[in-house]
């Protein structure tokens, strides 16, 4: 269950962040921001503090998004495919398994610029933060159903 609920939370707040970059939808660039704000105020982050880890934190979502982007397009091909070979399936599958670790790659990978930017207390929140968002998303279309 947690590692649904964190995919959930990956997938969401990466095409969120990619669908609003790319002017796909106002409802996109809404959550984007939304998102986005709502980091700022759980974390607390200064004026010096939002300038230096905003664009780090987009710079990531996109890093993330990509990696899932070109596991989906794999996926997506092998499904099209008539006759797709043992080759094709372990192509695909081996993309769609390695996206969560690539993406931990990538989290590490910025965890440690987030580190010189935002406090120790602030680097624990920012996670509570990423999850506080996507189940109040969740939440939300729950309640639109």
């Amino acid at each position: 269950m947690k590692k649904i609920i964190s995919i959930l939370i990956i997938t969401l707040a990466v095409s969120t962040a990619a669908m609003a970059q790319s002017g796909r939808t106002k409802f996109a660039t809404d959550m984007y921001q939304a998102k986005h704000e709502m980091i700022i105020e759980e974390l607390g982050l200064t004026q010096t503090q939002q300038k230096q880890f905003m664009p780090l934190y987009e710079q990531m979502e996109r890093e993330i998004y990509q990696v899932n982007r070109n596991a989906r397009v794999l996926a997506s091909e092998v499904e099209k495919k008539k006759n797709p070979s043992d080759r094709d399936y372990e192509a695909a599958a081996s993309a769609l398994s390695s996206t969560r670790m690539r993406e931990g790659e990538i989290e590490a990978k910025y965890f440690e610029k987030f580190s010189k930017i935002l406090t120790k207390k602030q680097l624990f929140q920012l996670k509570q933060a990423e999850v506080k968002f996507t189940r109040e998303m969740i939440s939300k279309k729950k309640k639109r159903k």
